[in-house]
């Protein structure tokens, strides 16, 4: 369970709540019973309106457990049901940073057809897996890795993570995907820095930032 449970609100109106979702918790409930991002925030808008009983609160997307950075969470049913369909629609734009292994001096886009792996809740690459699609560029060098921003143009279960393997140049810290052994409690070095999209009910583009200034190896950079 986290030990800080304290919610970063980064937007908030009648019908949306975007938060900073921080690494360890998990965005919607699992085997473990563990604190989730959803129970997190249900309590903050409990407590914020003084709201009796039940909360509504929708999950429309989801981030691995030792990621951090933005989640969109819908406040009503109406804007759950928009925003989902904008996802499918591919009208939601997703941005990460990542750090990885060695050095990427060129921009690029990485297109692999991707398969899970239920028993390892690993992704793999096969030729009958789903159709996977993500941009990158190199914004910044240090002790021979790379700073990548990532536009995500398709949602495969740990898609980012694989990608940047197979070209040989994992997220520091990801050992599930070849990255080198580090610490037990460093953390993964992929974050969820921006997104984009229409407001449900508005239809005016909404934008949410959040950086991770917290990332030790990092922290004498200016992202």
């Amino acid at each position: 369970m986290m030990k800080d449970e304290t919610l970063v609100v980064l937007y908030e109106d009648n019908h949306i709540l975007a938060i900073e979702k921080p690494p360890g918790l998990l965005s919607q409930k699992d085997y473990t019973q563990d604190l989730d991002v959803t129970e997190l925030a249900k309590r903050y808008l409990k407590e914020k309106y003084n709201k009796p009983g039940d909360v509504y609160l929708g999950l429309v997307h989801r981030l691995d457990r030792p990621v951090g950075g933005v989640m969109i969470l819908a406040k009503t049913s109406k804007a759950a049901s928009r925003l989902s369909h904008d996802i499918r629609n591919r009208d939601f734009h997703k941005t990460y940073l990542a750090l990885v292994e060695g050095e990427v001096k060129e921009e690029g886009t990485i297109e692999l057809m991707l398969k899970k792996d239920e028993e390892t809740r690993t992704m793999h690459v096969d030729e009958d897996g789903k159709n996977s699609l993500l941009t990158y560029r190199p914004i910044d060098f240090l002790d021979h890795k790379t700073l990548l921003e990532i536009d995500l143009l398709t949602g495969r279960f740990h898609q980012i993570r694989i990608s940047l393997s197979s070209m040989g140049h994992p997220i520091v810290n990801d050992e599930k995907y070849h990255a080198k052994k580090t610490r037990k409690n460093d953390p993964l070095y992929l974050w969820c820095s921006h997104i984009a999209f229409r407001h449900p009910v508005s239809k005016e583009w909404v934008d949410v930032v959040s950086n991770p200034h917290h990332w030790p190896i990092l922290i004498k950079k200016a992202l």
